[in-house]
């Protein structure tokens, strides 16, 4: 017969390494299942649609050696963004000047220029466009009325399996329409681009575009692609380039809902966010 070790040592033949391999393990893949958890119990692995070979992809397996465990980490950490789940959702647009409304949830679509086209030395342009929910507070809205919005946002936004492009620009197109929760500023070289993306917006609540809402500001200043380099830090660096001139994305729509100290991702084309209506 075999003692037990006692409380407070370890067993004979103990592997630290094998040890550690199997807590780690589980515990991983316990957050796994929790981020995967649109998947139901009777879930078996398979590479059929997206977010199921996403998930085979981060499931640890015994079978692991140190370079796959690691592998597997960094995916579910670094790329699928499961480190920064509890951060603050980035909101990049410097234009979003909307004022508040109290009380009402407020619905974010975030837009962003395709990587391969950012030119060597200068951020990305992005862009932000949002509207409130009037008919909605936080006591009213649900996660089921939420993820309606969201199916609607990815019936208006997504074309072709990909969100759709507007080119940014220097004039803005603002709709104003206050009863309904619209005070949009979208910054477009065309009014065609800008009436497009404002129609959108509006048939996620189901709202008529009207015309007498639209006005256009154009400044007098021209948008310059290369305005030269200035010395900053002890280098030669490009200067911030005004209102630049770049096609942008529809990447992801989130919710502010008043009372929660996390936003809800309504839908996201990049599946780096927690999002309720998946691509």
């Amino acid at each position: 017969m075999t003692n037990s070790p006692p409380n407070n040592a370890l067993p004979d033949g103990f592997d630290p390494w094998e040890h550690l391999q199997g807590q780690y393990i589980t515990e991983f893949n316990r957050r796994v299942r929790q981020y995967f958890s649109d998947h139901n119990d009777n879930w078996q692995p398979n590479v059929a649609d997206k977010r199921s070979s996403m998930r085979v992809a981060c499931t640890m397996l015994d079978t692991d050696n140190h370079a796959m465990m690691a592998l597997r980490m960094s995916f579910f950490f670094d790329l699928l963004g499961y480190s920064k789940k509890d951060l603050i959702v980035y909101h990049g647009s410097r234009e979003n000047i909307d004022p508040p409304v109290e009380g009402h949830p407020k619905v974010l679509l975030y837009f962003s220029q395709d990587m391969e086209s950012i030119p060597k030395g200068y951020d990305k342009v992005d862009a932000e466009i949002s509207f409130r929910i009037m008919n909605e507070t936080q006591a009213t809205f649900t996660e089921a009325k939420a993820k309606a919005l969201g199916v609607k946002i990815k019936q208006q936004f997504i074309q072709n399996g990909q969100g759709i492009v507007f080119t940014k620009g220097k004039d803005i197109y603002s709709y104003v329409d206050k009863l309904n929760g619209y005070r949009m500023r979208v910054y477009c070289t065309t009014e065609t681009d800008a009436i497009d993306v404002v129609r959108r917006a509006l048939e996620c609540q189901n709202f008529t575009y009207n015309k007498n809402n639209l006005t256009k500001h154009e400044p007098k200043k021209t948008s310059d692609p290369k305005p030269g380099n200035h010395l900053v830090y002890g280098k030669q660096r490009p200067k911030k380039r005004y209102r630049p001139i770049a096609n942008v994305r529809f990447r992801y729509a989130t919710c502010e809902v008043p009372g929660m100290n996390k936003e809800v991702v309504l839908y996201d084309t990049t599946n780096k966010l927690p999002a309720i209506v998946f691509p």
